[in-house]
């Protein structure tokens, strides 16, 4: 091994260590917690070790919602492929979607609620945006009417979805009806399918 190779992969342990431990502290503490003095303390390396890898808070905060998108988009995909027809995969990837929100909040924060430095929607964004979202849009398109934008109409449907897991976790909705309400939601969107 060269040594080149060594560090690279040395380099990138490190980053991948900076990304766990951060995820671990906000899922413990929230993101508040997070400092580059904490996760240095945390990793047992100096804040400069920390940004030759990371700008900052909000830089950690991006690769942490890179993974969560990865992951995200491997359970929808799973979802998917496990339900028959179209309004049970509708149905399966919402249940995953809110579950996913559920059991990890600071993960989905740093996706979905907090500013992070990550294109959205456009061609810039990372192949891993894409892939979580298409993943929504191939349990929404089936359900599509003629005339109907996929894109918008799997927005929207996200958008529904984040709106019930953000008001759940605000108590703004009670959570013993989280299963109707997301009934609901499939039930509008699945009108007439199978």
């Amino acid at each position: 091994m060269s040594i080149q190779t060594r560090r690279e992969r040395e380099r990138a342990e490190r980053e991948r260590l900076i990304v766990t431990a951060a995820r671990e502290l906000a899922e413990t503490e929230g993101w508040d917690a997070v400092t580059t003095r904490r996760l240095a303390a945390e990793i047992e390396y100096s804040q400069p070790v920390l940004y030759s890898h990371f700008k900052g808070k909000d830089a950690i905060m991006a690769a942490v919602a890179l993974e969560g998108f990865a992951e995200l988009a491997a359970q929808l995909r799973a979802a998917r492929a496990d339900a028959s027809g179209v309004r049970a995969g509708l149905a399966a990837v919402g249940e995953v979607y809110t579950a996913f929100a559920r059991r990890r909040p600071a993960l989905y924060d740093a996706m979905f609620t907090h500013t992070v430095a990550l294109p959205f929607a456009t061609t810039e964004a990372p192949a891993v945006l894409w892939d979580c979202f298409d993943e929504l849009s191939a349990a929404v398109a089936p359900v599509a009417a003629p005339g109907d934008e996929p894109g918008i109409l799997t927005e929207t449907y996200w958008a529904g979805l984040h709106g019930l897991v953000t008001l759940m976790r605000s108590g703004r909705l009670p959570e013993e009806a989280h299963e109707r309400r997301l009934k609901l939601l499939i039930g509008h969107f699945a009108a007439g399918a199978d």
